[in-house]
């Protein structure tokens, strides 16, 4: 069984759009987001998938979900049958932390094969959760996205060293880290400087869930990266159906 996040209670969060961040943005895929999540970042913009009522971790909303109407256990077998249904074969499998459910995640893969080729299969990670040995070798893209010391999640647990190290070693790793002031972007450079991440590889995307604010700081951004020789990612599905669910 997978444990899913919902759109609205019953109905499980599996639907076609546009790649919004990263190397894949704005290519056609087809989205299955996860529930459940070891990281509590203050801004995140999917606490349903994990801030459930009783959960204290902190958060700027302050907002606890029902976990009955915003999680959802289906069987990987039907999950394979309604990312089939759906047309694009770019899979991207998010969360939440997806890799916490690595050995579902395998045998989803293994089902969708049977009914459809699975094409490019990505994964949203934290970078915190080693790939389950069965799921790896069917993955063909990590967006990986360690979370900084604004997050609020404490360094000991967001950036463990060694699943940093092996994430700078995996070719199929793409770094994404997530900025809201200029001060963050220090955080970044030592962190790549300690991992020797490929520059290439990095990505620069601001924090935000409302387009004024995105702009605004890809503006500032867009300078800094260029002369750290990263790239800059904007969060497109934002601008185009704003902070909501399915999109």
């Amino acid at each position: 069984m997978l444990t899913l996040a919902t759109t609205v209670p019953g109905e499980p969060e599996i639907f076609a759009s546009l790649q919004g961040e990263g190397p894949s943005l704005g290519r056609p895929s087809v989205f299955v987001r996860l529930s459940r999540c070891n990281l509590a970042c203050h801004w995140c913009d999917t606490a349903y998938t994990w801030r459930f009522t009783g959960d204290n971790r902190p958060h700027r909303d302050g907002l606890a979900f029902d976990r009955g109407d915003n999680q959802l256990a289906l069987a990987e077998a039907e999950v394979a049958a309604r990312i089939a249904a759906l047309g694009p074969d770019r899979l991207v499998i998010t969360g939440g932390e997806p890799l916490l459910q690595g050995a579902a995640l395998a045998r989803l893969l293994d089902a969708l094969a049977v009914l459809r080729p699975a094409g490019h299969v990505e994964i949203e990670t934290n970078g915190t959760v080693a790939p389950h040995p069965a799921l790896d070798p069917l993955v063909h893209q990590y967006n990986v996205s360690p979370k900084l010391a604004h997050s609020g999640n404490p360094a000991e647990l967001a950036l463990p060293a060694e699943r940093l190290a092996a994430w700078a070693a995996e070719p199929r790793a793409f770094f994404k880290f997530v900025v809201a002031t200029p001060d963050d972007l220090a955080e970044v450079r030592e962190l790549a400087r300690r991992h020797a991440f490929v520059s290439d590889r990095v990505f620069i995307m601001p924090e935000g869930t409302r387009p004024a604010i995105l702009t605004e700081r890809l503006r500032w951004l867009a300078p800094l990266v260029l002369a750290e020789g990263w790239r800059l990612t904007d969060r497109l599905h934002i601008h185009l159906y704003g902070d909501t669910r399915g999109t």
